[in-house]
């Protein structure tokens, strides 16, 4: 049977759903990242209990054997993080940054690409953005089908969006992200990329969409990410909220302008006076006072792990994300999984997760007024919410991530 060789620097549970799809589809052939855990290695056996548990975030439940790591780099990058080096980790210019641990990682699976082609008798190489153009110069070479994964939209897109965001809002503008000021050099190994693709696996048709006429020959096949397992159900399970308490509603994410953090700050002026509360779990891109001054009452809950993460929604009524670019916001799956209607933008991906009026409501991006009006209606038809919360339930059930795995699968033996 043809055989598969998957790439990833990291590992998150999109990969780990691809990995144990071609593995159980009987594709697989390696599996090359930087670090890879298992359970009963030496670090696993003699790290303390904090480091262990932070080495086994990085375990894949695939045979060792089928395993190629390249871990110098990302361990680097990962002590300089603990380390507060900043230097080192700075965006493209740092010798252990995250780009120079993709292109690191890139080159040598270019490298080692030849001898396992000859070896495993592969057909194609599957990577992902930012660590895929040395790999798939090479399989050109050796005549190998490319399978490129973009998780979130293409960087013309995102780039342009980003570029309006910090005209239109300039206080915001240094927590846009990489995106803005990623080099001509970066973009252009991109823009060769996707060039490369013979298919494009995309997690939302707003990634799709975001392909430039230039990708009209490639194949593309959506795959929406799974949502976590949870228990459904059903409305009679939930509370009407308390009238004389506020309204809890939810944001999470990376405080910046590119999550819409702006829009929903602006929506709750709009809503001053209402008994509306913002709680917002995420990592500050600017000062606290900066947050302060954007909107005096909102509530700031730290990072935490998954478990308490998924508590707080639970804690929580309705979950916002006015986002003007991703992927696909895997967070929105979770809040949904948790009980949580949502009001969403298209550009988180996660249109499809809208049933108006059922499961929450889609906004435009940069529409603060939209935002308010749809919190104020929740706050004043707070008996629509046990149903609601119980669709949402529903609804992310659907998404699972063995289809996930199974799409990506389908798509890839047609090619090849």
């Amino acid at each position: 049977m043809p055989s598969l060789l998957l790439t990833h620097p990291a590992g998150n549970q999109n990969v780990r759903a691809v990995l144990a799809a071609t593995e159980e589809a009987g594709l697989l052939a390696r599996f090359a990242t930087t670090v890879a855990a298992f359970e009963g290695d030496a670090p696993s056996r003699m790290l303390p209990g904090a480091l262990r548990r932070e080495w086994l975030r990085r375990r894949f439940d695939i045979a060792p054997a089928k395993v190629i790591t390249h871990p110098a780099r990302e361990m680097a990058r990962m002590l300089a993080a603990k380390a507060g080096w900043r230097g080192a980790v700075r965006h493209e210019a740092g010798f252990a940054s995250p780009d120079a641990v993709f292109q690191d990682f890139d080159r040598f699976v270019a490298g080692r690409l030849p001898a396992l082609a000859r070896e495993q008798g592969m057909a194609a190489v599957y990577a992902y953005e930012d660590s895929a153009l040395h790999t798939f110069r090479a399989a050109r070479a050796l005549g190998l089908k490319c399978i490129y994964d973009l998780p979130i939209a293409y960087w013309e897109t995102g780039r342009r969006l980003m570029q309006e965001e910090a005209e239109r809002l300039p206080e915001w503008a240094a927590s846009l992200g990489g995106g803005v000021t990623d080099s001509e050099e970066k973009l252009a190994r991109k823009t060769e990329e996707l060039a490369l693709a013979d298919l494009v696996v995309a997690p939302s048709s707003f990634v799709l969409d975001s392909l430039p006429a230039s990708a009209t020959r490639v194949r593309r096949v959506l795959a929406p990410f799974g949502s976590p397992a949870s228990r459904v159900v059903d409305e009679g399970s939930f509370e009407v909220p308390d009238g004389t308490r506020p309204l809890r509603v939810l944001f999470v994410g990376s405080m910046g302008q590119r999550k819409g953090l702006a829009d929903l700050f602006a929506a709750m002026r709009l809503l001053a006076g209402q008994p509306i509360e913002l709680v917002v779990l995420g990592s500050m891109q600017e000062s606290p006072e900066f947050y302060r001054r954007q909107c005096e009452g909102f509530r700031h809950e730290k990072g935490r792990p998954h478990g308490e993460v998924l508590a707080l929604m639970r804690s929580c009524d309705v979950f916002c994300l006015p986002s003007i670019v991703e992927g696909r916001a895997l967070v929105t799956q979770e809040a949904m999984s948790q009980g949580l209607p949502i009001v969403i933008t298209a550009n988180t991906g996660g249109a499809d997760l809208v049933v108006e009026g059922e499961t929450g409501f889609l906004v435009p991006i940069r529409a603060p007024e939209k935002i308010a009006e749809k919190l104020a209606w929740f706050s004043q038809n707070r008996r629509e919410l046990p149903a609601m919360k119980a669709a949402a339930m529903r609804h992310a059930a659907g998404y699972t991530w063995k289809h996930y795995g199974e799409l990506v699968v389908h798509a890839i033996r047609e090619l090849i």
